[in-house]
């Protein structure tokens, strides 16, 4: 358990209402959710407190992946705690792909390059550059939330059996900061629309940003695989399916774009 926390350097994004997002600036950690959990574990959580990696060691996506950043990627947490956790875990796939999906556009000269791949990827022509994880637990202060993110900025890792993309393959490039400060002014903003208008809100905004229903996709889940064609999303977020064999409702699973491309 990380007891001293390396040193930093604090940033303050703004938000509604006069508020403002910390963030640590760290210039190497293993993994900025980690450093989230284990100041929740020794009793130092802090709602809204945003955490950035220059350099991450010990990063994790998606079922247990190795998630490396060697620098100039953008490796970022953000701890809820409290009353501050009180979105359902099921919206933040979505409120978290939106905000990364808008912050990723405003930096982009090209339209309709992104697409967000339920549950948590997002896609730049249609290889996965971003993405998002999700944990969860409770601590003194109450139940808290840890919404990691991460995004191919500079530099997409070679994985094999897998095609990433970054951003600086369309010529652009955003220092990590700057990227940090786009995604939590986003976050903000999807947090309100959410707060306002419910779920049903930021479920048509991410099917306004996701792959165009048609788009044949195959599920992996468990020992189980099946193909069919995106059909939208239920009013829960649940990916609906369109099989050989009828609609099917797709509760969990990865999610792998035609033709077997793993994202």
């Amino acid at each position: 358990m990380t007891h001293n926390p390396p040193a930093f350097r604090t940033m303050s994004i703004p938000r509604s209402g006069g508020r403002a997002w910390p963030l640590q600036v760290h210039d190497r950690l293993g993994s900025t959710s980690d450093l989230c959990k284990d100041m929740l574990a020794a009793g130092h959580g802090q709602d809204g407190l945003a955490v950035l990696a220059l350099e991450q060691t010990a990063g994790r996506g998606s079922r247990g992946r190795e998630w490396r950043n060697p620098g100039g990627n953008l490796a970022l947490s953000v701890m809820l705690v409290g009353q501050g956790a009180v979105v359902p875990v099921g919206a933040w796939p979505f409120i978290a792909g939106l905000a990364l999906h808008d912050a990723v556009a405003g930096f982009l000269p090209e339209q309709g390059a992104l697409e967000l791949k339920w549950p948590n990827d997002l896609l730049l022509h249609g290889r996965k550059m971003a993405g998002i994880l999700i944990e969860t637990g409770a601590a003194e202060a109450g139940p808290w939330q840890v919404i990691g993110m991460g995004a191919n900025l500079a530099a997409a890792p070679r994985i094999e059996g897998r095609e990433l993309a970054c951003l600086a393959e369309c010529g652009v490039a955003v220092s990590p900061p700057d990227m940090a400060r786009a995604v939590l002014q986003a976050l903000d903003k999807w947090l309100e629309c959410h707060e306002a208008q419910g779920f049903g809100a930021i479920r048509a905004a991410w099917l306004a940003r996701a792959h165009p229903p048609g788009t044949r996709l195959r599920v992996v889940a468990g020992n189980q695989a099946f193909s069919g064609t995106f059909a939208g999303l239920a009013d829960d977020g649940i990916m609906l399916l369109e099989t050989p064999a009828g609609p099917r409702q797709v509760v969990t699973g990865e999610v792998l774009m035609a033709g077997g491309r793993q994202e």
